[in-house]
Parts: C-alpha cells; structure tokens; sequence
C-alpha cells in the first residue's frame, strides 16, 4: 500500500513539473535588451470581429559576453520603455521567450555599453 502512495506521489510530481515547464525557453541562447520604442503595430481581426494588436520591436540586443545581434520581437501588450529583457532566441535572432529583470540581473558587460 505504502508503495502505491509513493509511486502516486512522484507520477503527480513528475506531471505536474513538465506542465509548468516552459519549452520556448529550454536550450536557447540567452540575450538582453533594453526596452526602446515600439518599431510596428500589426493589428489581426479575428472572425468574430475583435481585433487583436501585436507590438513589434526591432532593436540590438547583446549576449552575456557583449557582442550586438539585431533582433525582433513582438509583444502581446506594450512594454514599458526603458524596461530590460531577457531574451530567449534560437538560431540566433528568433525570439522565442522574454521576461522582464532588473537592470541587477544585466551582465556588466552590457550595462557598460
């Protein structure tokens, strides 16, 4: 019996780990970047009439050692500017993720730039 209870348990744990993983962000190259002006508004009108806007920035954006990629990405809300990111890409520049950090969480390396 007791072994049941403990096979549950870690089947629970097992499934509920992978759901709250976020796959976009596994294995990819991490950038950061500084929040500047939005570069384009696409705006799609959905069947039943709504429309949906997606914020498009296109700015540099620089990896852990300092070196400048051109990168865009797009952003279901506004961004605050001024605000940094960190970036999850793959080949390169396909953003993929984002989440907001604090200027702290910047390698130095950057923040001198």
């Amino acid at each position: 019996m007791k072994k049941w209870i403990g096979i549950a348990m870690v089947s629970i744990l097992i499934v509920g780990g992978v759901t709250q993983v976020d796959w976009n962000r596994i294995g990819k190259d991490t950038l950061f970047v500084k929040v500047g002006a939005v570069s384009d508004v696409e705006e799609t009108t959905l069947e039943n009439g709504e429309v949906m806007k997606r914020y498009v920035y296109t700015q540099p954006a620089f990896t852990s050692d300092g070196k400048s990629k051109e990168v865009t990405f797009t952003a279901a809300n506004k961004l605050r500017e001024g605000a940094y990111l960190r970036l999850y890409a793959k080949d390169g520049d396909t953003v993929t993720s984002y989440e907001e950090v604090s200027r702290a969480d910047v390698p130095q390396s950057i923040t001198k730039k």
